[in-house]
């Protein structure tokens, strides 16, 4: 048998797009400059799927500052991991921000977020360790919790009950910690973590709790501080984790949780023991983001959720059954999961000028087909109005079957 053999099967992931050789539903090519119009095969599209939340991806003052760090710097400094020779004042000054930021002591920054999530996660749990998972969680934390040296156990999404079991098990037999893991924002459904409920748990069991708030750091609560501080419940968060690769359009992120704790991920996450440190390009220009998210984002912030407000009312009047959670996310659930509908409906609205991305398993549960659109404070009314009307135009030439009560699962 050989190891190659399954590559030349239509197996895996998005099997079936691979061996097309596909670059439309999946690997689209786009212009590389973000916006909320970009060019599609040359075509310019009404974009609704990046995470460019606060519309700082064409920001000019943030443009300015990353040409001013790459003349001075250049695109390789510093050399080296952060353990050798890649430690710069600047990083050091970058993490104390963060924390003072989300009212923590410490933070510690990653390259990539899902390097930050899985080597968190790998640092804290030992052999005698058990993961508690909501079953919904991103894949960097699935990694996370198999990279480790622990256990770990799925509880249904969001339900306290089950979350609840999961522990009364565990500490039958207790050998070691506890970690639960979860999200501020799910990123593909946009509902938020049930965190009052899990904070109230974990302090009940004796149990430490781990949040990714990639989809709510600079987003979500008073000045764009994350889910947690919009719930009420930041000081009980363990472990805050945020990425620069949605709010803040760069590329990154960090732990932010007690100075001990902090210094024990440093040292023991090998993510970020055994990469090259972060370039200071990206250091500079999440330094200037933070200010103008935490001194000056209330304004964005406003328009962003505005915008969701008009574009969920605008399809939900069509028909269209969409998620109605707090955040900016607007999932768009295509009827019975069904994929040649699905992609009927992204081909006829991108021929139209609206990009959207059809989402389906591994991203979402098997059986569940959805388009997850991300309103930013960069689109306009115009914009909004324009893509309501290609979804009402789709809906009657395609003769779609709306269903409202379409179970979001």
């Amino acid at each position: 048998m050989d190891i190659f053999n399954k590559c030349a099967t239509d197996a895996g992931y998005f099997g079936t797009f691979r061996v097309q050789d596909d670059c439309y539903f999946t690997r689209p090519v786009l212009d590389p400059i973000p916006g909320s119009r970009m060019l599609f095969n040359g075509k310019p599209v009404i974009q609704w799927s990046i995470n460019n939340y606060m519309g700082l991806a064409e920001n000019e003052e943030i443009m300015a500052h990353a040409a001013e760090a790459v003349k001075r710097y250049g695109t390789s400094a510093p050399m080296g991991s952060r353990m050798m020779t890649g430690n710069t004042d600047r990083h050091m000054e970058l993490e104390q921000q963060l924390a003072d930021y989300l009212g923590k002591e410490s933070s510690v920054l990653f390259n990539f977020g899902y390097l930050g999530v899985t080597g968190t996660i790998q640092s804290l749990v030992d052999a005698k360790d058990t993961i508690l998972m909501d079953k919904l969680s991103h894949a960097s934390m699935v990694d996370g919790a198999r990279l480790s040296a622990g256990d770990y156990r799925v509880f249904r999404h969001n339900d306290m009950n089950s979350l609840e079991t999961h522990l009364k098990r565990v500490n039958r037999n207790r050998k070691g910690g506890i970690l639960i893991i979860t999200e501020g924002v799910f990123g593909m459904q946009g509902d938020l973590g049930d965190l009052a409920g899990v904070c109230a748990l974990k302090e009940q069991y004796g149990a430490r709790l781990f949040v990714d708030d990639a989809h709510g750091f600079g987003v979500m609560g008073e000045k764009g501080r994350g889910t947690a501080f919009q719930l009420g419940v930041q000081d009980k968060v363990d472990v805050l984790f945020g990425t620069f690769s949605k709010a803040f359009a760069a590329i990154g992120g960090f732990s932010a949780t007690d100075k001990c704790v902090a210094d024990w991920i440093r040292y023991n996450a090998r993510t970020q023991v055994f990469t090259k440190s972060l370039p200071m390009i990206y250091v500079e220009v999440i330094l200037k983001t933070l200010e103008i998210i935490r001194d000056n984002g209330e304004e964005r912030r406003c328009r962003m959720m505005a915008n969701a407000v008009k574009l969920k009312q605008g399809l939900l009047d069509l028909g269209y059954s969409v998620g109605n959670g707090p955040s900016p996310i607007t999932p768009v659930y295509v009827p019975a999961g069904d994929m040649q509908a699905g992609a009927r409906i992204v081909r006829s609205l991108r021929d139209l000028g609206i990009f959207i991305t059809g989402v389906m398993w591994p991203v979402v549960p098997k059986g569940m087909i959805l388009f997850r659109m991300i309103p930013t404070a960069s689109h306009t009314d115009e914009e909004i109005q324009l893509t309501i009307a290609a979804f009402r135009t789709v809906r009657d030439q395609l003769k779609l079957k709306m269903d409202a009560s379409l179970d979001e699962k």
